[in-house]
């Protein structure tokens, strides 16, 4: 189990991001527009920079949402590879089987 500290700074992160998401594409658009001049595009990229630096979607880390562990992480379903096997053992999960062969 991973430090009580990373999961809930990750959880800060989440929310930053989705407090900051509009602003966040409006500065983007207004820098990828070929319209603007030369001072709105200045303006836009400093307050893009002013804005918190966990307010970035890409700093926040995929993590398993019943153990917290951050590798082995799988997407479609949420959690770790560990903690997949064992719902998927236990029957858990719907659709997901033991292979055998």
């Amino acid at each position: 189990m991973p430090k009580t500290s990373a999961i809930e700074r990750n959880k800060k992160r989440q929310r930053l991001v989705l407090k900051f998401s509009k602003k966040r594409l409006e500065l983007k658009a207004a820098l990828i527009n070929p319209a603007t001049t030369d001072e709105e595009f200045f303006a836009a990229q400093q307050a893009l920079q002013k804005l918190p630096r966990n307010s970035s979607p890409v700093r926040v880390r995929n993590r398993c949402s019943l153990s917290g562990r951050p590798r082995g992480y799988k997407r479609k379903y949420g959690v770790s590879r560990i903690t997949f096997r064992e719902l998927a053992l236990a029957g858990k999960i719907p659709g997901v089987i033991k292979s055998s062969w």
